[in-house]
Order: C-alpha cells, then sequence, then structure tokens
C-alpha cells in the first residue's frame, strides 16, 4: 500500500532538479522552497551548479526517486532544508542568505 501524498502541490506539479541526480543518481541533499514562485528545488548540494545541469521534473517524480523528500512536504516556502547523507536528519533554515555550512556547524 502506498503513502498518502503529503505535499499541498500536486504530485504533477512542475519543480527543478538536476541532471546529476535525474541521469547519474546523485542523491538530493539540498531542497529549496522558493518564496516568490512556489518552486521546489531538489540539489545534490555541490558549490558548483550550472544551467546546463538544470532540468524540470515532476515533485511525484521526485518523491518516487527518493520517498524521504516526503518528509519535506511541511518546508515552508522561503527555506531550505539540507542533509550530509541520504538517511541522515534533514535541517532546515529559513533562506535569508543563510550559508548552509555554517549554520549545520553551529549545530
Amino acid at each position: 500500500m502506498s503513502q498518502p501524498w503529503a505535499f499541498s502541490d500536486a504530485e504533477n506539479t512542475s519543480c527543478f532538479t538536476q541532471k546529476q541526480i535525474v541521469h547519474d543518481g546523485l542523491p538530493v541533499l539540498l531542497v529549496a522552497h522558493d518564496e516568490d514562485d512556489g518552486y521546489w528545488q531538489f540539489l545534490d548540494g555541490s558549490e558548483r551548479l550550472e544551467a546546463t545541469d538544470g532540468v524540470m521534473v515532476t515533485l511525484g517524480s521526485m518523491v518516487e526517486r527518493d520517498p524521504t523528500l516526503a518528509d519535506l512536504a511541511d518546508l515552508p516556502l522561503g527555506w531550505l532544508a539540507w542533509r550530509e547523507k541520504v538517511g541522515g536528519p534533514w535541517y532546515r533554515v529559513p533562506n535569508e542568505g543563510a550559508e548552509v555550512d555554517d549554520t549545520i556547524a553551529a549545530e
């Protein structure tokens, strides 16, 4: 039996991710829920992100790829969540220009 859909956005909602996640199987380690447009971004957490790395997918396909992303369904607009590794705890902060590495160090 599958889990009920946890997000307020529909499963077919477009979201942004990286080719490295979709095609190479890199894990999602950083998630942003954009305040200005409500878009979800699922990223590998690397410091170098090229515009050519971006791809649009559905929110449902991302949760199917990694069901632990459903733990972030309540991430408010304008917030970031990250983890150090798959299976690790998610940390959350408002996206006010905070440096993720500095916040992790303060934990």
